[in-house]
């Protein structure tokens, strides 16, 4: 799983120089990526379905060269995505990245969801993705190389209760990119998976963001950040039903939380 696929000598390059698309860039982790990118010395282009994008993208570093730019996206819309990526990779002449990155939730119990909700999250976290990946891969495939990141979380790898929707849409996010990355490696191409959990999130946003590149430049095709969520992911597949458990403990500390009552 985290060896590299051999990618053309004219190829990728890591990240001095690359062209890389962020969604969900307005804000959060997509910000954060987008800054480290570009400091890194990446022509980055941020997206987001918020117009608080433009103004994060004419605020961002940028190497001698560089270019940091941004477009209003709405990742349920494919024929937006597809001209996104199209227009990105005529200007520049070739796409190196895409980060997959923009992601919505809903919290609490499923008794509580409604058909709105469930339609929502899916059509963000899952069709969002799969856009994404269905416009850029067969770019990435004509040039001959590329990186698909996509952000999950830690609810994509373990149950994830009072988060039932979001890690059911978690854990396609994950499948998907696991599945593409067997894929694509003939063909010189990468794939990754982010996990995260910005609720427990020991670490600012750009240190993550610089932990995920690190990463990402070593070809890592899991990416677990910060480290020590590991323990969860092979506490769940070493013995699922004591992780089930724990889980339990954590879901009922949750909904305490969740329906404490609110002093006024």
């Amino acid at each position: 799983m985290t060896a590299s696929p051999r990618v053309p000598a004219t190829g990728l390059r890591i990240f001095d120089g690359a062209v890389a698309i962020v969604t969900g860039a307005a804000s959060g982790i997509g910000r954060a990526l987008s800054e480290e990118l570009a400091r890194r010395g990446a022509s980055v282009v941020l997206t987001d379905i918020d117009a608080e994008v433009h103004d994060v993208a004419g605020g961002m570093p940028a190497a001698a060269g560089r270019t940091a730019s941004a477009a209003i996206l709405d990742v349920t819309d494919y024929d937006g995505v597809q001209r996104l990526v199209d227009g990105v990779a005529a200007e520049h002449g070739r796409l190196d990245f895409v980060f997959n990155n923009a992601g919505i939730g809903v919290a609490g119990e499923l008794r509580e969801h409604t058909i709105a909700a469930w339609n929502r999250i899916i059509d963000v976290n899952i069709r969002g993705v799969v856009h994404g990946v269905q416009a850029a891969y067969p770019l990435m495939l004509r040039q001959g190389f590329g990186h698909i990141v996509n952000t999950a979380s830690m609810a994509g790898l373990t149950p994830g209760p009072m988060l039932a929707s979001y890690s059911m849409t978690k854990h396609a996010v994950v499948g998907l990119s696991k599945a593409l990355r067997v894929e694509a490696a003939a063909a010189g191409q990468r794939t990754r998976v982010v996990r995260m959990f910005e609720r427990l999130r020991p670490m600012d946003a750009r240190r993550f963001a610089g932990k995920v590149l690190d990463q990402v430049a070593r070809n890592r095709a899991i990416i677990i950040v910060p480290g020590w969520w590991k323990i969860l992911w092979w506490l769940e597949r070493l013995a699922p039903t004591l992780n089930l458990v724990l889980v339990e403990r954590l879901s009922a500390s949750a909904r305490r939380e969740l329906y404490a009552p609110v002093d006024r």
